[in-house]
C-alpha cells in the first residue's frame, strides 16, 4: 500500500514541477533562441510570384512578393517551433539559479529524466501560450523585416510579451547539452 501511494506522491510532484514556469524570462530566451537558430538555418529563397492570371491581352497580371517579406516566410519559421521546444529541458545550475539548456541527447542528462522530460512538456506548451499571445504581432513584424538574427530575444521576449521588461541579457544565458 504504501509503495503505490509513494509512487503516486512522485507523479504528482513532478506533474506540479511542470505546471507553470516561474521565470517566464528565461523560458521566452529559450523560445526566441530558437527561433533564431531557426533564422540562421534560413536558405535564400527567391521572389513568390503571384502572377497567375492573364488580362485580355494575355498578359499575366498579380505580385511577385519579395520572400522575405512574405507571410509563408513567417509561417515556415514559427511552424514546428513549439515541437522543437521539447529539446529543452531546465538545468539547476545552484539552490538559486536554473537555466534552460538544448538538449541533444537525452541518454547522457545527469539530470532525473522523468523530470527533464516534464520540464521539456512544459516549456513546449508555454511556446504554443506565447505564440498565440504575440503571433499575430510576430508575423507582421517578421514580413516588415523587423526580426534579424541576434534580435529575436528583444523584440520577442521584451516588445511583445513583455516577459524581460527590465531584465538584463546576462540572466538569459542558454547553453547546449
Amino acid at each position: 500500500m504504501a509503495a503505490p501511494m509513494l509512487w503516486l506522491l512522485s507523479i504528482f510532484s513532478i506533474l506540479s514541477i511542470a505546471a507553470c514556469i516561474d521565470d517566464k524570462c528565461a523560458a521566452c530566451n529559450a523560445v526566441a533562441a530558437e527561433l533564431e537558430i531557426q533564422l540562421s538555418k534560413e536558405k535564400p529563397r527567391n521572389h513568390l510570384d503571384m502572377r497567375h492570371r492573364l488580362d485580355s491581352k494575355g498578359q499575366r497580371q498579380g505580385k511577385v512578393i519579395d520572400y522575405r517579406m512574405s507571410e509563408l516566410r513567417a509561417v515556415e519559421l514559427l511552424d514546428g517551433l513549439c515541437e522543437k521546444m521539447q529539446d529543452y529541458t531546465l538545468e539547476k545550475l545552484d539552490s538559486f539559479r536554473r537555466e534552460w539548456i538544448k538538449v541533444h541527447n537525452w541518454d547522457i542528462l545527469t539530470i532525473d529524466k522523468q523530470e527533464a522530460k516534464a520540464y521539456s512538456k512544459d516549456i513546449s506548451s508555454y511556446c504554443g501560450r506565447l505564440l498565440e499571445e504575440t503571433e499575430d504581432e510576430l508575423t507582421e513584424l517578421i514580413k516588415k523585416g523587423s526580426v534579424k538574427q541576434g534580435d529575436v530575444s528583444k523584440v520577442l521576449c521584451e516588445e511583445l510579451s513583455e516577459h524581460c521588461s527590465g531584465a538584463s541579457d546576462s540572466d538569459s544565458n542558454n547553453d547546449e547539452l
